[in-house]
This record gives structure tokens, C-alpha cells and sequence, in this order.
């Protein structure tokens, strides 16, 4: 008995046409400023931070801070070459994925939050540029220069990661919802989503009445300190969970059947990366000795929207996985 091959699938390639090129230019001068900050410094320089600032307190453990986030801004550099190089095709799948998805995490809420919280200080709400005993900590204009500097890395980055992943894997995601295999979801992602979604209530409720204003489970130093930001990033907390749950929902149970596949794996992978990622950068802050760091009410939050992200990012993984396999299958 003879068997049938199905022809050899093209090897895909990365074309690093001239777009391609100038995203990745600018990605990597967009991290030169903040290298260079940093790097002064480490160096003991005290640009950008002003006399009596809290910051200068703590020279050992912000020495240690500002090592730690010059290598995660060095790998935006990385990041940007495995992109648009023909050897990054050959890195594995989970060693880009992973630094990738971490990289949406982190760069997601600013890329968010930054522009609102200019539009809240212009409308005469209050900056996230005075630590808790009232005294500036940095300088205003270190805000702007960082915090465009992220988001201009999150814009090249997520295009050239956006056409990486297009040439790469783009067959994946091809289709509606309606068009994948119910048989290939088991009963235990349909409970993964389900728990996903239970979880997600408290975190979520939590999330919705900070940013409404409410107090319950902050102490009275931080009502007191809380500006316009505090209130914006609550909210945006509370999107991106939102986000998470419901791409992780519309995966498990093959809901919105008229939708592309790209849009909920979409939402499951910047939702679920922007909760895990962001709620463990902020339950972090005490380690820098910077502030008095969350309130046992907000890290109980943070580690809420933690799980649920690390559920829905499986869930992701699972359907990718299972859609390469079944693709793999139906060409032997």
C-alpha cells in the first residue's frame, strides 16, 4: 500500500526588507537614553533626581534596580536583531515566545497608562512624580524621556514580533472560531477557562473600585499619596484581566464563532501578559526599599491577577500546540 505525501511546506524566511530595517533602527535608539541614564546612575551620577529625593536613600538596592532593568531594556536590543535576522528563525519557539510575551507585559500598561496620565495632569489631575513624604523623587522630565522611550519600543517591537510571527507561525491562526475542531478542547481547558473566570472576580472587583475612588484595603498613607495614575492604572489592571478572561474563554469554549482566531488569541496573549507581568513587577516594589510598597489587599490582587494570567497564557500555549500537531498531521 502506497501513501500519499502532501507537498514540502516552504521553509518560512524573514525578508528584512527597508521597513523592517527602520523599526529595528529604531527600537534600539529608543533604548539609548535610558541605558544611559541608568547607567549613570550605577555610576553615582545623580542626573534627573533631585536633592532629598527618597531615592537617594537606598544606593545599594536601587544600585542592584537599575542593574536588573538595564539588562531587561538590553534584551529589547536582542529582541530586535533575533526579529529581523535570518538565525532568528532558528531559535526555538519558547526561548523568543517567552521574553516576548514578558516584553508585552511590561511595556503594554505603559504604553497604555503613560498617554492618560498625561491627558489626567493636563486636565489638572495630580503626577506620579512625588514619592510619600510629599518630595519629588525624579525630575519631570526623566518621565518623559523613559516612558517615550518604552513606548516607542512597545510600537517597533510588537510590529516587528507582529510580522515575525506572521511568517513564522501565521498559519495558526488562520481562520474564524467557528472553524476549529471542538473535539480537540477537553474537558480540563474548558476548566482551566472556567477557573480563569472565577478567579479573575476578586482582582477584578478589587481593580474597578481603586479606580472608582474607593479605599478598602489601602492604608491611609497611600490614600493620602494616591494621584491621578494610581486611578488609571487600576482601571487599565482591570481591563487587561478582562481582556485575558474573555480570550481565554472564547478559546476553551469556541465562543464569538464569527470572530478571526487572531483576535482571541490576541487578547489571551497581551491580557494575560499584562496581568502576570505588571501585578509581579508591582509586588516587587518593596525590594527596592523605595516607598512603603502594597498593602496586603493589593498584593492578595496582584497574585489573583497573576494565576489567572499564567492560566490563560496555558490555555494559549495549549491551542497553538494543539493546532501546529493537527496542521502537522493533515500534511503527512
Amino acid at each position: 500500500m502506497t501513501q500519499t505525501l502532501a507537498p514540502p511546506q516552504p521553509a518560512p524566511t524573514v525578508a528584512a526588507g527597508r521597513s523592517r530595517r527602520l523599526l529595528r533602527a529604531v527600537a534600539i535608539a529608543s533604548c539609548v537614553p535610558y541605558l544611559a541614564l541608568k547607567a549613570a546612575w550605577i555610576a553615582g551620577s545623580h542626573l534627573g533626581i533631585p536633592p532629598g529625593s527618597t531615592l537617594l536613600e537606598h544606593r545599594g538596592s536601587m544600585a542592584v534596580a537599575n542593574g536588573v532593568t538595564v539588562l531587561m531594556d538590553g534584551a529589547v536590543i536582542v529582541l530586535a536583531l533575533v526579529l529581523t535576522r535570518p538565525w532568528g528563525l532558528r531559535v526555538p519557539a519558547w526561548l523568543l515566545g517567552l521574553p516576548a510575551w514578558v516584553a508585552t507585559g511590561l511595556l503594554a500598561p505603559i504604553m497604555a497608562g503613560f498617554p492618560l496620565q498625561l491627558l489626567a495632569t493636563a486636565l489638572g489631575g495630580t503626577a506620579d512624580t512625588v514619592g510619600a513624604d510629599g518630595e519629588p523623587f525624579l525630575d519631570s522630565w526623566v518621565f518623559g524621556v523613559v516612558y517615550t522611550g518604552f513606548i516607542v519600543q512597545g510600537v517597533t517591537l510588537g510590529a516587528l514580533f507582529a510580522l515575525y510571527a506572521r511568517d513564522r507561525w501565521g498559519r495558526l491562526w488562520q481562520g474564524r472560531v467557528w472553524e476549529l475542531p471542538v473535539g480537540a478542547i477537553g474537558a480540563a481547558q474548558r476548566a482551566v477557562a472556567a477557573a480563569a473566570a472565577v478567579l479573575a472576580v476578586p482582582p477584578l472587583t478589587a481593580q474597578v473600585l481603586w479606580a472608582c475612588g474607593a479605599t478598602a484595603g489601602l492604608d491611609e498613607t497611600l490614600v493620602a499619596d494616591r494621584t491621578s495614575g494610581f486611578h488609571i492604572m487600576a482601571a487599565l489592571s482591570a481591563v487587561f484581566l478582562a481582556m485575558a478572561v474573555t480570550g481565554g474563554v472564547l478559546l476553551a469554549f469556541r465562543r464569538g464563532r464569527t470572530l478571526p482566531v487572531k483576535l482571541p488569541l490576541a487578547l489571551a496573549w497581551v491580557g494575560s501578559a499584562a496581568v502576570v507581568c505588571w501585578a509581579g513587577w508591582l509586588s516587587l516594589a518593596p525590594l527596592t526599599g523605595v516607598g512603603d510598597g502594597p498593602t496586603p489587599a493589593m498584593n492578595l490582587a496582584y497574585a489573583g491577577q497573576m494565576i489567572v494570567g499564567i492560566l490563560v497564557a496555558c490555555l494559549g500555549v495549549h491551542f497553538l500546540a494543539e493546532r501546529s500537531a493537527s496542521r502537522k498531521r493533515r500534511t503527512a
